[in-house]
């Protein structure tokens, strides 16, 4: 197999999140989706090319995002088209695609739409839910009262139900359970999130608020440190530590009655900039190496006519071997030089 190109604080590449839209049926006061989308979107022949070209140099793993990814009309032709980089050997020179995986708040994913996703080759789902009750996900998906907050809350329970009767196996890792948490918007809904996701089985990830983009109003005092989330779990269901997977975004704690797994993303208290492997590309071809970056690099060059594999890989490589970003890392010295990020739902999250 090819050299792998390697970042300047020694990191391989090895994951992809491709956003496919930056529009969203919610409004999440962390999150703040735009209303339409950029200019200029990509092809679905451009985002093979670019998946190929990642996958050349190392990815492994695709994660497709948004905003929300169930708005693309063509997500299922394009998870069909990346099936032959999955078939290739591991050993093969060009890189192999193990896994594509979705982020999704699941609104939108109605049973016939969950088999579509499986038929087409989808490994993995993980959805999005913030609170138990309609008040808190109306808070927490920005929306106008508890009577649409309950109807997305009923919405994202039945999509648990969907991907699971479609074939995404909780058990496998193949349906899991993202929550943000912020300390006054949703904190007291840690316990019964805990509670519906040890009851369906799942393993909630919970999630750190983060200082991403501009528009989401972040303050150090509304972040609830997963430290503590994981002491209040644990003191009603004592938890012992798994660990962070190499490359992983999440410390992983297991349940000691046998109940299944909680994890915690923690951004902004113990970062994981040492071995983060992440590279990002908008819905319109502009590639960013973190998730904090404030300017991006735009590949439609190299797209444009139509796609050259050669010198897009030779760009993106470029890109990778100049990479030095450790923001989160950084945090606490370098807050009053940072320039201003990119926004969340533009990058993917």
């Amino acid at each position: 197999m090819a050299e792998r190109p390697l970042d300047l604080h020694g990191r391989p590449l090895g994951v992809l999140r491709l956003s496919l839209t930056a529009r969203c049926n919610l409004a999440c006061p962390y999150c703040c989706p735009d209303l339409e989308d950029p200019p200029d979107l990509l092809t679905l022949a451009e985002r093979v090319a670019l998946v190929e070209a990642t996958v050349g140099l190392g990815v492994h793993t695709l994660r497709l995002t948004g905003g929300e990814p169930l708005l693309h009309r063509r997500l299922e032709e394009l998870i069909a088209a990346l099936q032959p980089l999955r078939r290739r050997d591991p050993g093969d020179p060009r890189g192999a695609l193990r896994e594509i995986a979705l982020t999704s708040n699941g609104v939108l994913l109605n049973a016939e739409r969950a088999r579509q996703l499986k038929a087409a080759g989808l490994d993995r789902i993980t959805l999005s839910l913030d609170g138990t009750d309609g008040a808190s996900v109306a808070r927490m998906a920005g929306l106008p009262g508890e009577t649409a907050g309950e109807a997305v809350l009923a919405k994202v329970l039945a999509a648990i139900r969907h991907a699971r009767e479609a074939g995404f196996d909780p058990a496998t890792g193949a349906l899991k359970l993202n929550a943000v948490i912020t300390r006054s918007g949703n904190g007291d809904q840690l316990l019964p999130l805990a509670a519906l996701a040890r009851e369906q089985g799942l393993e909630l990830r919970l999630i750190e608020f983060m200082d991403v983009g501009n528009r989401n109003g972040w303050s150090p005092e509304q972040v609830l440190p997963a430290a503590e989330m994981v002491a209040r779990i644990g003191a009603a269901w004592p938890l012992e530590p798994v660990g962070r997977a190499p490359h992983g975004t999440a410390g992983r704690w297991r349940y000691r009655d046998g109940c299944g797994h909680l994890a915690v993303v923690a951004s902004i208290t113990a970062p994981f900039c040492g071995d983060c492997n992440r590279l990002r590309i908008t819905a319109d071809g502009v590639a960013y190496s973190c998730l904090f970056a404030a300017d991006g690099t735009d590949l439609k060059p190299w797209l444009r006519p139509r796609p050259e594999p050669g010198r897009l890989q030779q760009a993106l490589e470029g890109l990778w071997r100049a990479r030095r970003d450790r923001w989160s890392e950084e945090r606490q010295e370098a807050v009053d030089q940072r320039p201003a990020p990119a926004e969340m739902a533009y990058l993917g999250g």
